[in-house]
């Protein structure tokens, strides 16, 4: 049991409040589990779970629990996780009636919401009225960013725990540890993931993770006109579908597989018509799934490019903090001597923007475009150019202005 409390580096005040909360010191029916991307909020709460469950009477149970846990097969536990943009207020109102049921073998029926944070309001106040009067051995635990994610009507009926982000050190002496990665190979996979354990974990394993970051790193660099922002967005987005189909394809495949094995069909076999609807429902869930992916592979992006100009402008303020991407130093620093530190805030101020406006539907084409505009790079050529640019735009006004009126003149005269 104790592997998968060390899969939470970093969060030993978290840990010792749910642990004591399982050996009944301050339970409460309801949870919810804050922290940032890749802090270990689900972790915490299938570990947290797993000793709700576990019955310490039984010698070996809690081992045998952890098991069922982590294959998510321990029938006193039920999860609700999505990968679509939003949770599905059908599914939620199914957990809620399954929360009604006693435990069968453990002491508690334990029910975890992933991501509670794409919950709609509709679909918030359905999980409210549980929570408003839960089953006396059903504890509810839900996990998202922050509370502010979720409506005050639900935050005020559950105990938050908090986790904060790790290190980078904690993080790469995880990742060397559990994935045998050499230490300084860890610690720059740390260092650019900015703490992020899953992503850490993917730079530190996967070529093609490192190729698809170090050429997102090339093309913020080196862009100089505005065809060239044109370029890098679409660059950007075939990167980020690249990213995503390496996430789901997968996974994919395995369910696909699943799901004929299950209805009976030999592999390659035809699928009878009257199962057909239920593959489709397979393929539109699979397709709601990609279209997150693609968002997070574009948010993924985003957030380099932020740690990107973080770094050019700590260099132009010449402030003493490890660059996130120290690989590339010489590169920081060529482009920090290249535009102003208002330059640098502009860009990122775009770079917050674009990622506002990807949440709220704008075609992520559009927004990358717009970011990347503000993001050229001014050389002494293109400053000469804008300078030139401004110089000649009232000329030309100018020009229309008399041209309007001599017309009218002639007019007049005729």
């Amino acid at each position: 049991m104790s592997s998968i409390w060390d899969e939470l580096t970093g969060q030993a005040e978290a840990i010792a409040t749910v642990r004591a909360a399982a050996a009944g010191d301050g339970l409460a029916h309801s949870w919810l589990i804050t922290g940032p991307p890749g802090s270990g909020r689900s972790t915490l709460a299938y570990a947290f779970a797993t000793e709700l469950l576990a019955r310490a009477e039984v010698p070996g149970d809690l081992e045998h629990t952890a098991a069922q846990v982590a294959a998510r097969t321990h029938p006193d536990l039920a999860v609700l996780a999505t990968s679509a943009v939003i949770i599905k207020i059908d599914d939620v109102r199914q957990l809620v009636t399954s929360s009604q049921f006693s435990p069968a073998v453990g002491r508690y029926r334990v029910m975890v919401i992933e991501d509670a944070d794409r919950m709609t309001e509709r679909t918030s106040n359905v999980l409210l009225k549980a929570l408003e009067e839960p089953p006396e051995r059903t504890i509810w635990i839900l996990c998202a960013p922050s509370e502010a994610d979720l409506l005050p009507t639900i935050r005020s009926r559950v105990r938050t725990v908090r986790l904060r982000v790790p290190s980078v050190d904690d993080v790469a002496e995880l990742i060397s540890r559990r994935d045998g990665i050499s230490l300084p190979e860890a610690q720059r996979a740390a260092r650019e993931a900015q703490a992020h354990i899953g992503m850490a974990h993917r730079l530190a394993t996967d070529e093609h993770a490192r190729t698809r970051r170090r050429r997102t790193m090339e093309l913020a660099l080196g862009i100089r006109s505005v065809s060239g922002a044109v370029l890098a967005a679409a660059e950007f987005l075939e990167i980020a579908g690249q990213d995503a189909k390496a996430i789901t394809e997968t996974r994919d495949a395995e369910e696909r597989e699943q799901a004929l094995r299950s209805l009976g069909v030999d592999p390659g076999g035809t699928v009878p018509p009257a199962l057909r609807a239920q593959l489709k429902a397979l393929e539109e869930d699979q397709k709601r799934r990609a279209t997150r992916s693609l968002r997070d592979g574009i948010d993924r992006i985003l957030v380099d490019l932020l740690s990107l100009y973080r770094d050019i402008l700590l260099l132009q303020l010449e402030v003493e903090l490890e660059p996130v991407n120290l690989a590339i130093y010489a590169e920081l620093s060529q482009a920090a001597a290249a535009s102003t530190p208002a330059q640098t805030l502009a860009t990122l101020d775009a770079i917050t923007e674009a990622r506002i406006r990807i949440e709220g539907n704008v075609a992520p084409a559009l927004a990358l475009e717009a970011m990347l505009v503000r993001a050229i790079r001014r050389t002494p050529a293109t400053q000469a150019q804008q300078h030139l640019t401004a110089r000649l735009v009232p000329a030309r006004e100018f020009i229309r202005g008399a041209t309007h009126v001599a017309r009218i003149k002639l007019e007049h005269q005729g």
